[in-house]
């Protein structure tokens, strides 16, 4: 018998019981693929879940469609992290999408979640798909107002990725917009990860004039409360119109739906006064 603990503070974390385990040491870091008897295949990086087969959609429509729906036209679209294909596939179900760039720093990431998990990898073939095997730091350097979309589905902010919840990272998120352009980003969970929270979300606040933060409940992720924040220089992104909502209409998801997108930004008083 195999149990797995993604100890996620110092004092408490999520146990997972196991049918069987891989192990891979990348360049970069330990991945563990995972069978799970509760969630199903399971990816972790350096001790930390990332994603699973049973809440994955959660994270990943909750991360992707916000951003694409308040767009005009998001016809070009820059994914930073997620090898595992989650955010591009659900970024490849609006049809106004003709390009979408994947920027991973970790190849081995892709190939274990091409192999091991299908249901999540499946778009990463899609002809309209580009993949760079890059830092995503300096691949903004030299994309510059390239972008209607960014979404940035990101590992925790410790070690290399610290640099990635920081102002500099965000101005260069700014600088590869396009006018009318929109960024999304995980910004971890206020309850369990608050100071990182906090940080990466006042930080998004002093780069761009319009912004909002929102919620969603993901079983596997610290205290299953999790946040994401969408900006803009453009548009104001709290905002919601009839042609938004229609285009939610022929989204096939199974979570995000029109009721939680009108009331996205309805947060709870302690979230809020974390971020005035």
């Amino acid at each position: 018998m195999i149990w797995f603990t993604e100890y996620q503070t110092k004092n408490t974390g999520l146990t997972v019981k196991v049918k069987e385990a891989k192990h891979i040491q990348s360049k970069y870091q330990e991945i563990l693929l995972l069978d799970t008897y509760e969630y199903g295949k399971m990816l972790v990086l350096d001790g930390a879940v990332q994603t699973t087969e049973r809440d994955e959609f959660i994270y990943h429509e909750m991360l992707s469609h916000p951003a694409l729906i308040k767009h005009r036209n998001p016809e070009r679209v820059l994914v930073i992290g997620g090898g595992d294909g989650g955010t591009v596939r659900e970024v490849l179900k609006h049809p106004e999408v003709k390009q979408v760039h994947l920027c991973e720093i970790d190849e081995e990431v892709i190939k274990v979640s091409k192999e091991h998990l299908p249901t999540i990898s499946n778009q990463l073939d899609n002809p309209k798909v580009s993949i760079f095997v890059e830092d995503g730091n300096k691949f903004l350097d030299e994309r510059k107002s390239y972008y209607d979309v960014i979404l940035l589905d990101l590992s925790d902010p410790v070690g290399p990725a610290e640099a990635l919840f920081k102002r500099a990272f965000y101005e260069k998120v700014k600088g590869a917009l396009r006018e009318g352009g929109i960024m999304a980003a995980q910004t971890e969970s206020p309850f369990l990860q608050e100071l990182y929270f906090k940080t990466a979300v006042k930080e998004i606040q002093k780069v761009f004039k319009y912004y909002g933060t929102y919620l969603a409940f993901i079983p596997t992720y610290p205290a299953g409360m999790w946040s994401f924040t969408i900006a803009s220089d453009d548009v104001d992104v709290t905002k919601t119109d009839a042609k938004e909502l229609e285009k939610l209409k022929n989204l096939n998801t199974k979570y995000f739906c029109d009721k939680i997108y009108t009331s996205l930004f309805s947060l709870p008083k302690f979230v809020s006064d974390l971020i005035k």
